[in-house]
Parts: C-alpha cells; structure tokens; sequence
C-alpha cells in the first residue's frame, strides 16, 4: 500500500497548472478580518481579539494602510504586564520589533507562501493596489484551499479597504465555548 502513494511522477507533469499555488491571493484570502487602529491601546486590541476569536490583528494607519501585523500571543504577552502599564501602551508599540511583511491581492499564493516560509510567520497582511489592507492571508487559508475542489468559474475577490474594528454594542459578546466549566 506504501508504494501506491509514490507511484505518481515527483514533480507533476508539465502543463496548464491549475494548482493553488498559481490562484491570485485574492482568491484565497479571507475579507473578514478585524482590525485595530494604530493608536489604540493593547486592552483593545485584546479585547478584539478575545471578542471575535480572531487570532491576527492587523493595525492600521489613519490612512488605511497597514502598519504591521500581531499575533494573539503577542498581544496576551504584552497584557502580561502591570494595569498600569497597560493603560498607556498602544499597539504601535508592539510592533516596533515586527518586521512588516505584506503580500499584493494580485500576487500568486506561491509568492505568499514563500514569504511566509522565509520570513517564519503564518499570516500576512494583504493590500490592494493602493496599498490598504483587504484581507488577510494565513496558512490555514492555503490549506484550506488546497483541501477544496477548485469552484466552477472565475475565482475572484472584492478588493474594497477594511478599516479598523470599533468595540461598539453591535459587536458580540466574549466567546466562553473555550471554557469547560468543572462540575
């Protein structure tokens, strides 16, 4: 049974590729994605976290561009610190020690993950062609979409600009499914 698994020639034949890794990132990527004002303090941006079960926070300029992107474990390291602390410390902050890696909706998701594999992160912040962030791109993304037959036709995504997230009553509330209560 072992050897039926390589019987297929390594790498694939040549030809039209019709692979993942040749769609556009923006056929990939996910729109829905929460994100944060730069000026912002890390409380918010954990409670965003917390609140929608995201697990990447892009922060934004004024301008809608990307300044960078965190992760729930840096922000839960950061809250880590003294209440005092906190309260003045901004999400700009966290990312002084993040290099900014971002990835074009026009760009093939080989590109993507290539970008993630060099730079050993598993989420890149997408922009459009003006340079504002539309989505996001994680690793689970491209698995996701390596596991799904292709959809008939065009495989296209709207590229309008996410701006960031306010906490407003709309938003729902905590997510407690993660907490087994002890009987």
């Amino acid at each position: 049974m072992g050897s039926e698994r390589h019987a297929q020639a390594w790498p694939p034949p040549a030809g039209p590729d019709t692979s993942v890794m040749t769609w556009t990132v923006a056929e990939v990527m996910r729109t829905d994605v929460v994100a944060v004002a730069a000026g912002e303090t890390v409380l918010m941006a954990w409670e965003l976290l917390e609140r929608t079960g995201a697990h990447h926070l892009p922060v934004l300029l004024p301008d809608g561009r990307c300044s960078g992107l965190l992760d729930r474990a840096d922000v839960a390291v950061a809250c880590s610190a003294p209440a005092v602390v906190l309260s003045a410390l901004d999400v700009d902050t966290l990312l002084s020690g993040h290099r900014r890696v971002a990835v074009r909706a026009a760009e093939s998701v080989r590109k993507a993950a290539v970008a993630m594999t060099d730079n050993g992160c598993d989420a890149l912040a997408v922009l459009g062609g003006d340079g504002r962030l539309v989505g996001l791109l994680t690793a689970s993304d491209i698995v996701a979409a390596l596991a799904r037959p292709p959809a008939p036709g065009p495989r296209t995504a709207q590229g309008r600009s996410i701006g960031p997230s306010p906490l407003t009553p709309g938003l729902g509330p905590r997510r407690d499914d993660r907490v087994t209560p002890v009987p």
